[in-house]
């Protein structure tokens, strides 16, 4: 094993880029991704918690419900990593760094119902929403068409299973509770 350590990159620099946007221009873009990577991250541990611990009655769907929503997520990570590394950025990997550019805020390691865990997820949604949107105005407005449209694509996405999940949360269903009859 070599022990030499080669830095090839500084975490939290912006080098020159191939995609030809500017340095000042790509370090915003690369901060507003690497912001989005790590709130995908925590959704996404969010998401697997309660897909590991979902019982009752709606057990499976729930459960496979949450896991294409954390597989879509992760999903989503690799591609705003793979896209701010190309606009000559560094993507936050480790979980420190993770945990530190989040702005969302994960609910604690205690288990919930299902719907307190869904509400969790669905209020966790909306500020990730809040901010894609925010960040495809930059992108475009700085001229990055691409990361503007990456970011588009994947906010359809998020708001869909948001969508699901606000039906999930809904009063009406089949589910018969055998206490009322």
């Amino acid at each position: 094993m070599n022990t030499e350590k080669q830095i090839q990159q500084q975490a939290g620099t912006v080098e020159e880029n191939s995609l030809r946007l500017e340095t000042e221009k790509a370090e915003q873009i690369v901060d507003a991704l690497n912001t989005d990577l790590a709130d995908a991250y925590v959704l996404y541990h969010q998401l697997h918690k309660h897909h590991w611990n979902v019982e009752g009655a709606e057990y499976l769907p729930i459960h496979e419900f949450l896991q294409e929503i954390y597989e879509d997520v992760e999903d989503a990570a690799d591609e705003l990593a793979e896209r701010l590394q190309a606009l000559g950025g560094v993507p936050h990997a480790g979980m420190t760094a993770l945990a530190e550019n989040a702005t969302v805020e994960p609910e604690d390691e205690d288990v919930y119902d299902v719907r307190t865990s869904l509400s969790n997820d669905l209020e966790m949604m909306g500020d990730i929403i809040e901010s894609y949107r925010q960040h495809i105005e930059l992108a475009a407005g700085l001229g990055d068409h691409a990361t503007a449209q990456i970011l588009r694509e994947q906010l359809e996405t998020i708001e869909e299973h948001a969508h699901h999940v606000e039906h999930y949360l809904e009063d009406d269903t089949l589910v018969v509770d055998s206490a009322t009859k």
